[in-house]
């Protein structure tokens, strides 16, 4: 995961796939934003989107062509790439193409999906469910790491965990900085996800809202609490965007955004609380 010797990481795209040339235009610009600033870069789409609002809402091009797309877009931009699985007979075929794995929230808990990723060899990013407490996902880890047996390189260094919010009442996510530092104590890279952190999970009814205003004040306070890799889904046009329009933020945006996080981790090496005492 060579991603994760930055000081900071960023996995950015957009929510799903839309078309081949809104790929390859985020991607380019994350990367370019990313290499001025020596931050690690993950691009991130995904080809289908199972656990949406409503069952009228667009999911994705499916598996055959997202996942020829992802790989175009690693093979013309040289990133690393990751998306999405829900189900063990995806596994296989995907892991094939892209460098990580993710294990959505609502699947957090799924022993078979979550050894079937570990098995493959690639690398494997759960997101915390919304339900779960940070001591839960050490389980979810474990099972990871059992799949992946002793011929994976040193052990957890294929298993990322992503923070994305807990649920507090009707169409609400609120989020625990503590909860980085204890998944941290697992011994693996720790994400915050911090768009989804401003989600209001069915708050339009058929569709989620959101909160986009907050999501640079979260990413900072993340970084500054000393995560290892930020989540942030972009859009050149997010009110256009056809999943998460609510939350996502927009790609002229996120060069500022990251700017500032990066500062932080450099004021951060200073701190000496990187073991989180």
């Amino acid at each position: 995961m060579e991603w994760t010797k930055f000081p900071l990481f960023v996995i950015a795209g957009p929510c799903v796939i839309e078309s081949e040339e809104l790929c390859m235009q985020v991607a380019g610009e994350v990367k370019r934003m990313c290499a001025k600033l020596g931050l690690g870069y993950v691009f991130k789409a995904s080809f289908d989107k199972a656990n949406r609002s409503s069952a009228s809402s667009y999911r994705g091009p499916g598996l055959k062509e997202g996942v020829a797309i992802l790989k175009r877009v690693k093979e013309k931009h040289g990133v690393a790439v990751l998306t999405d699985v829900h189900e063990t007979e995806q596994v296989e075929e995907v892991a094939k193409v892209v460098d990580v794995l993710q294990v959505p929230a609502f699947l957090a808990r799924q022993t078979d999906l979550l050894i079937a990723c570990g098995k493959t060899g690639r690398a494997v990013n759960i997101k915390k469910g919304q339900f779960m407490s940070p001591q839960e996902m050490g389980n979810a880890v474990e099972k990871v790491r059992a799949a992946q047996g002793s011929g994976f390189g040193v052990q957890g260094s294929g298993i990322m965990l992503t923070e994305r919010g807990t649920f507090f009442g009707y169409n609400r996510l609120v989020n625990d900085l503590t909860a980085l530092a204890v998944m941290k104590s697992f011994g693996v890279p720790v994400i915050f996800d911090a768009t989804h952190s401003t989600q209001q999970p069915g708050g339009l009814g058929s569709a989620s809202g959101g909160n986009p205003q907050y999501t640079p004040l979260l990413a900072r306070a993340a970084v500054a609490a000393g995560v290892d890799g930020l989540f942030i889904e972009c859009h050149p046009e997010p009110s256009k965007a056809k999943s998460d329009a609510a939350s996502m933020v927009r790609l002229d945006s996120m060069e500022k955004l990251l700017r500032q996080c990066k500062e932080i981790v450099d004021l951060r090496k200073g701190w000496g609380d990187e073991k989180h005492a």
